[in-house]
């Protein structure tokens, strides 16, 4: 018996549609472990093989797919077939089915099911953007954000970041580790625009403790250990303070109260930029 089976979500938009279907199907095996790996936005040969590569080690796992243009669909058909996995395509029978009793030609076009305003548009390119410039990758991401966050490791940057991005901001963010270079982009920001993130000392050692155990770790390293995250917490709370920026304490707060403060302090109204 199969203990996990693996559910590989690829789409060529943003993958609700996958997603929803794959959780819909798995729910019928409560006894079963699934996880979900989701690639969305993957609108080119070269993203279709980036994710063949990131899926290469998996066992028991079936590809499950929203791809509007047909030669990807078949890049992936043609995979499946040859490394004997189960491919599962949500879209072309529907679309091919409906075409037949239609007079109208499919678009072929992704994401399709969306209103394409330029606020969608806005919406894609900002959760790319989050997606880029993730962890400090590029600094000149900071100098293009309209919000950079900073933080020490477990304080919720990065998905604080997809949040806000899929509220159609541009989000970059930096992990600050004692005596790091800060990349001098940081320093020629308007600091309204930056967050510096904190935690309270007991929390970040526990989040840190059990994501150690999470990964079969032992929970007593320098990760955890209380001296070193105080020492990276004042590290953070000198720059914080050089740097003039809001700061936020996300200890025993979700993402979306973290994120309502951070767009109250931007000032911007979340009616007007909720998602689509």
């Amino acid at each position: 018996m199969t203990e996990k089976i693996n559910l590989i979500i690829i789409s060529d938009s943003v993958g609700d549609t996958g997603f929803n279907m794959a959780k819909a199907a798995s729910a019928q095996f409560p006894k079963t472990e699934f996880t979900y790996s989701r690639f969305p936005f993957v609108t080119s040969t070269e993203k279709l093989e980036k994710v063949f590569e990131d899926i290469a080690g998996l066992d028991n796992l079936i590809i499950m797919y929203t791809l509007a243009v047909p030669e990807l669909v078949n890049i992936v058909f043609k995979y499946g077939r040859e490394n004997n996995i189960r491919t599962i395509d949500f879209l072309t029978d529907t679309v091919d089915a409906i075409g037949k009793l239609s007079d109208e030609k499919p678009s072929r076009e992704s994401g399709a099911m969306y209103h394409l305003t330029q606020k969608y548009f806005d919406r894609i390119s900002a959760m790319e953007f989050a997606v880029m410039y993730d962890d400090g990758k590029d600094p000149k991401g900071f100098l293009e954000a309209d919000v950079v966050l900073l933080g020490v490791s477990r304080t919720s940057k990065t998905p604080l970041s997809l949040f806000l991005a899929n509220r159609n901001l541009k989000v970059a963010n930096l992990p600050l580790v004692p005596q790091a270079h800060i990349p001098e982009e940081i320093f020629k920001i308007d600091p309204k625009k930056i967050i510096g993130l904190t935690n309270d000392p007991e929390v970040l050692n526990r989040i840190r403790r059990e994501r150690m155990i999470a990964y079969g770790l032992s929970p007593d390293t320098s990760y955890s250990n209380m001296n070193e995250i105080n020492n990276e917490l004042k590290f953070a709370k000198d720059l914080y303070d050089k740097i003039g920026c809001y700061v936020i304490n996300v200890a025993n707060r979700s993402i979306e109260e973290t994120a309502a403060l951070v767009m109250a302090h931007l000032g911007i109204n979340d009616l007007k930029s909720q998602q689509i």
